[in-house]
């Protein structure tokens, strides 16, 4: 008994090898990866027909990223293992229906309208239940990626209800 209350906690090399943590951040991190060497392959576009980043450059950066983000939190699972459940929490199900509603929403409506919609419904089905932090988020965070992509890396979105009325 002794051997078992001094050793809770700690994990041994062959369960750390083999845990979840590590074959869910190896999986993200191989498929980034490959992701990464395709970037190499996109075309590049001449100079004159630039009206921003290149094609590849964006792709690149994002994956970067999620590399970075992936082996982070990783390492943090050494020190605070996941939390073992037998069955998918509810937000898990609420965040897949929100996406599906976020390509509805896009396809037939705006982009834009849909980004609010994505950050305010996931806001709240992830816990935040203040109205006005649910309001500034879904009003903000469609504003910082239109400034983002619109003026710093030069992208035009798709028409719809609210670009139609930048555009135009």
């Amino acid at each position: 008994m002794k051997h078992d209350e001094k050793n809770k906690g700690t994990r041994s090399n062959s369960s750390l090898f083999f845990s979840t943590e590590l074959k869910v951040s190896a999986i993200i991190l191989l498929f980034s990866f490959f992701a990464f060497i395709n970037t190499f392959y996109f075309d590049t576009v001449p100079p004159i027909l630039n009206r921003g980043i290149q094609p590849a450059t964006f792709p690149k950066i994002l994956l970067i990223l999620i590399i970075f983000l992936t082996s982070l939190t990783y390492f943090l699972s050494l020190k605070t293992p996941w939390k073992k459940g037998t069955k998918l929490e509810k937000p898990f199900f609420q965040t897949l229906f929100v996406f599906l509603l976020f390509v509805l929403v896009t396809i037939y409506l705006d982009f834009f309208l849909a980004i609010a919609v994505l950050s305010f419904s996931i806001s709240f089905f992830w816990g935040e239940k203040r109205v006005i932090y649910l309001i500034l988020v879904s009003v903000l965070f469609p504003i910082i990626v239109f400034i983002f992509f619109e003026t710093i890396l030069g992208l035009r979105f798709p028409s719809g209800i609210i670009t139609n009325f930048y555009y135009s």
